[in-house]
């Protein structure tokens, strides 16, 4: 794996992550078109907080996501290209802990999503791989979790095969899309993640 940036400063320099055969990146403008082919369909939603996107909501979900260069600064925001084509996107963002202090070790959280069209290929799991080996190269970053509406067992699989431990199981505590769902929580710790141990 390969990690490039441009030489500016970290929140305005692009990221780029290579492994054998994707390429994450930072969102460019006109992104907004390959997203909404995945983020428009309703079977990509039906587990995620949004609905499918607009044409609207996608060019403004990659206007907002433009700006998440830095996991340092708060958050990163990644698309996921497999020979130029986009298959998916993932980022992490620090989770906000009331008792932190500037030298307190922090808690991320990764999110992800990809293109049915590109399913069974692994590239899930290569992308989300890297990007937690990136994520785990962040200073004072002692954990990271994911969590996922429980009916998403193919996100719940994932999780587990890039080795996060699930914790938890929460009983219908978020209210979703007019229905109550479960929450499944995964997470892992610097120390058990074998290049940053």
């Amino acid at each position: 794996m390969d990690w490039e940036d441009a030489g500016m400063t970290p929140t305005t320099a692009p990221v780029t992550i290579r492994t054998d055969r994707l390429v994450l990146r930072t969102y460019r403008p006109g992104d907004h078109q390959d997203l909404l082919a995945f983020y428009g369909r309703s079977d990509v939603c039906r587990y995620l907080f949004n609905a499918p996107w607009s044409p609207e909501d996608a060019r403004e979900a990659v206007q907002t996501r433009i700006s998440r260069r830095d996991l340092a600064a708060g958050a990163l925001a990644l698309v996921v290209e497999y020979d130029g084509q986009v298959v998916g996107s993932v980022s992490a963002w620090l989770v906000d802990e009331p008792e932190r202090t500037a030298e307190t070790e922090r808690t991320a959280e990764l999110g992800w999503a990809f293109s049915p069209e590109f399913g069974g290929r692994g590239f899930a799991t290569e992308a989300v791989t890297a990007l937690l080996g990136y994520v785990f190269a962040t200073p004072r970053l002692h954990r990271v979790i994911a969590q996922m509406d429980a009916r998403n067992e193919s996100s719940a699989r994932l999780a587990q095969r890039i080795g996060m431990r699930r914790e938890g199981h929460f009983r219908q505590n978020a209210w979703i899309k007019n229905e109550w769902t479960d929450t499944l929580v995964f997470a892992t710790l610097r120390s058990e993640w074998p290049s940053a141990a």
